[in-house]
């Protein structure tokens, strides 16, 4: 199994939130980009945040979110490594 380019622009928009607390908000503006808009919809439709362009996380986005940044950081430190 692998990511979908959908996966993908998901796990983008979930990097967008500077942590997982939910304090922090984003907005995806109109002019973004179509897959980002489009990653944005569809975190909201599965209850991940809390608005269609992207609001704050909800606690399911939340637990999203930091296992998405741990992932990012994983991989990070191997590259480095």
């Amino acid at each position: 199994m692998t990511y979908t380019p959908e996966n993908l622009a998901e796990l983008a928009v979930l990097m967008i939130f500077k942590s997982a607390t939910g304090l922090d908000g984003i907005k995806i503006h109109k002019d973004a980009d179509a897959t980002m808009i489009a990653a944005a919809q569809r975190l909201f439709e599965s209850g991940f945040i809390t608005q269609a362009d992207g609001g704050y996380l909800t606690a399911h986005g939340s637990e999203a979110a930091e296992h998405a940044h741990t992932l990012h950081d994983m991989l990070s430190v191997y590259r480095e490594a």
